[in-house]
């Protein structure tokens, strides 16, 4: 029992992380990196040395990537304090860290980036007779603040709001932010328990304390504090009602 319990301590998962070690100069340009590195990012395909750090990461990716650089090198006492975000690559959530490098005058030199996939922290193994396509699902949802990453389980979510390149998170504590964006989350919640009900907001269904109706517009409403109406895209009602039990499955 006490293995088990080890086995599942914080501690015991951060000393079986490896790390990521990525070096940039000043103008954001790949030096150097470590091992590991190489063995998780498509290095053979992109070669990124002698290219800025943007270039071989996704699409959706790149404006975080670029927003976590600007923050790191604007102000120094800002970035004393390494800057923290999350990304979702295929089969692997990353935690990233990157701080700045000075010489002796301040003068901004690089950055160091350090990274830790971080997926077996946040997910759990899907059944072998479910699709090949999502190899692990989301069981706890990483959130970043004032540079520190806490983590909420799903069942405690009530709602997920895209803002952009990241997500808004409601949980009967309030709102919480995760720079995951809504459709890489999408991709890894339980379809069992989550629905996508309009193009903006996924409401977990064991959350939803009202359907309701305003016109031709439909809606919900949610467990908790907040009794802010969340829009039902009208494509998505017949489906959310039969997920709610209020029509037939046949």
């Amino acid at each position: 029992m006490e293995a088990e319990v080890a086995n599942k301590s914080p501690l015991y998962l951060l000393e079986k992380f490896e790390v990521g070690v990525i070096h940039l100069d000043a103008k954001r340009t790949v030096l150097a990196m470590n091992d590991f590195a190489r063995k998780v990012l498509p290095v053979g395909e992109k070669q990124p040395f002698d290219k800025l750090v943007s270039s071989f990461h996704p699409a959706r990716s790149k404006p975080k990537v670029d927003f976590l650089l600007d923050q790191a090198s604007s102000c120094p006492m800002v970035s004393a304090v390494p800057m923290t975000m999350i990304i979702n690559i295929p089969e692997q959530v990353l935690l990233i860290k990157v701080t700045r490098l000075a010489d002796h005058m301040g003068k901004t030199t690089g950055f160091v980036l350090v990274f830790y996939d971080v997926t077996q922290v946040v997910s759990q193994e899907v059944a072998a007779s479910e699709p090949p396509s999502t190899s692990v699902r989301l069981t706890r949802i990483p959130m970043v603040a004032n540079h520190k990453v806490a983590f909420v389980d799903t069942q405690d979510v009530l709602c997920l709001e895209s803002q952009a390149h990241s997500t808004r998170i409601l949980t009967r504590d309030g709102f919480h932010f995760c720079n995951l964006s809504i459709g890489d989350l999408e991709s890894r919640l339980d379809p069992e328990q989550f629905m996508r009900i309009h193009r903006c907001f996924i409401v977990n269904l064991q959350g939803v304390a009202e359907l309701g109706r305003e016109g031709s517009k439909t809606h919900v409403v949610l467990k908790g504090k907040n009794k802010e109406p969340v829009p039902v895209a009208r494509g998505d009602v017949l489906r959310l009602r039969k997920a709610l039990g209020l029509l037939s499955r046949h």
